[in-house]
């Protein structure tokens, strides 16, 4: 396997790694809680289970970072979750489209699946650009 397939099949894998917590996050909210916010809870909490798995797996095996100390790894991490910003907004649009569209928890699990998808997409090459970067990189671009 040469080393785009190689690199996208790891990206693909750690992608559905998170996307699972996520999901399976946003179930047991959803089997735990059917208050008037069980929905936007469920989201939210999908994706702070998924964020800290996805960043672990991507820094690890597909960008291979080597943070300097434990304080640039927090530096990174904020700006990793800061450039999920978008491709959170991206994921949530899609799956509460998906909700309002067909009003089932199937499709908004497919919506959620989907966005996640297209906001992994993005993020790779938002990462790639922007935080999985050494430092040298940043001294030379300044």
């Amino acid at each position: 396997m040469n080393g785009i397939a190689r690199l996208a099949s790891l990206y693909a894998l750690s992608a559905a790694l998170a996307i699972a917590v996520n999901l399976a996050c946003q179930a047991a909210v959803i089997a735990a809680y059917h208050g008037p916010y069980a929905i936007p809870l469920s989201i939210l909490f999908g994706t702070a289970a998924g964020l800290p798995v996805k960043y672990a797996l991507e820094k690890r095996y597909i960008f291979r970072f080597q943070p300097d100390n434990l304080a640039h790894d927090g530096a990174v991490f904020v700006l990793y979750s800061f450039m999920g910003v978008f491709t959170t907004a991206v994921f949530w649009g899609v799956e509460y489209g998906f909700q309002y569209a067909c009003g089932t928890d199937l499709m908004r699990y497919t919506g959620g699946a989907v966005g996640l998808v297209i906001g992994n997409i993005i993020k790779y090459q938002l990462d790639k650009r922007y935080v999985f970067i050494p430092r040298t990189a940043l001294a030379e671009a300044a």
